[in-house]
């Protein structure tokens, strides 16, 4: 019985939800605050976790601690796990578009490209205010992202292989720019560059973290929103237009929206190689899902793997400090062969 606009339902109703994938989200955003709380007591100057909480709530059991945790260790953390949820969910988007499980900011040339811009920034133009470098890196970026695409699209179309190569030639091209620009500049901007070029968090401070969260906050649901056309594109450009979707725009829009999200993180804290390669296949290994909610596992997934390694490198090693790009690197490297090895003995 029908009355206006509501209707009786008469049965059972039930929805599909993908239990396994928010289960696994639920628990990598625990193991994301396990990581954040070992962090902020590790170091040099031990806290145990009351003086932890004590501290977090604004009753820190000495002014030491207040600064320990609130001027480095915080910011440092949490700078971390912005940097790894933003090239995760740009490594998923490239990947998604291109239907190509190598793609990856650090190996298609946009890392790079990000990266030469703000090396030129601090070797050539060390006047420039720090403000400008994630508009300097977004522009480098954007313009080795529509280089490789321009190239990769002559001929054949935007062969997913052709668009790796490519991205791997251009980003040797850039790289040896940059080390042209090291050698030759002022042996203290060279430095400062270097150490921003491993990839380390360890400078990470309260305006990192601003910028960092910014790029969170107005990027991500606009990739979410685009999650549809991503999922069209993901089953190939014919069924894509059947779907209703314009291929050319929608893949311009997300490739820009994949080379924002990374630039952000690179002009924070450096290039962090394969890291956008490991976490969305690491999301995906561990739970199948939609679209979306795979972004969301993959920017957990980055979060604690950028997170985990900062941790390791300054406490393994402690007094040493191991730049967190490293250690994201040799993690990524036999990952990324074994990706290679597989897909040369699947069938083509």
């Amino acid at each position: 019985m029908t009355a206006g606009l509501f209707t009786r339902l008469e049965g059972p109703v039930t929805f599909a939800l993908p239990t396994r994938a928010l289960c696994v989200l639920g628990l990598l955003l625990g193991l994301v605050a396990v990581v954040l709380v070992v962090s902020l007591m590790t170091g040099s100057y031990a806290l145990d976790l009351p003086g932890v909480l004590s501290t977090l709530t604004g009753n820190a059991p000495s002014a030491i601690a207040d600064t320990v945790v609130w001027q480095f260790r915080f910011p440092r953390t949490l700078a971390s796990f912005g940097a790894g949820a933003l090239l995760a969910l740009s490594g998923a988007t490239l990947q998604n578009v291109t239907r190509n499980p190598l793609a990856d900011p650090s190996l298609v040339g946009v890392s790079q490209g990000a990266g030469l811009a703000v090396v030129a920034a601090i070797v050539l133009f060390p006047q420039l205010p720090y403000g400008l470098r994630p508009v300097l890196a977004f522009a480098g970026a954007l313009a080795v992202a529509a280089l490789i695409q321009w190239i990769s699209m002559r001929r054949t179309g935007g062969a997913t292989m052709r668009f790796i190569l490519t991205g791997i030639g251009v980003a040797a091209f850039i790289s040896a720019a940059t080390s042209a620009m090291l050698t030759y500049g002022k042996i203290d901007q060279a430095m400062a560059a270097l150490g921003w070029l491993a990839g380390s968090v360890h400078a990470a401070g309260w305006s990192d973290v601003a910028v960092l969260g910014l790029a969170l906050i107005v990027l991500v649901p606009a990739l979410f929103a685009a999650s549809r056309p991503m999922a069209a594109l993901r089953m190939g450009p014919e069924m894509a237009v059947a779907l209703g979707v314009r291929v050319g725009r929608a893949r311009v829009a997300l490739i820009t929206l994949s080379v924002a999200l990374a630039a952000a993180a690179v002009a924070m804290v450096g290039p962090l190689g394969f890291v956008g390669l490991v976490a969305p296949h690491l999301a995906h290994r561990l739970a199948r899902s939609g679209v979306g909610l795979h972004l969301g596992l993959s920017a957990a997934a980055g979060a604690l793997l950028v997170g985990a390694a900062d941790l390791a490198g300054r406490a393994l090693f402690a007094p040493i400090q191991i730049p967190a790009g490293i250690v994201t690197a040799v993690i990524g490297v036999p990952i990324f062969v074994a990706l290679i090895l597989r897909r040369q003995g699947s069938p083509s």
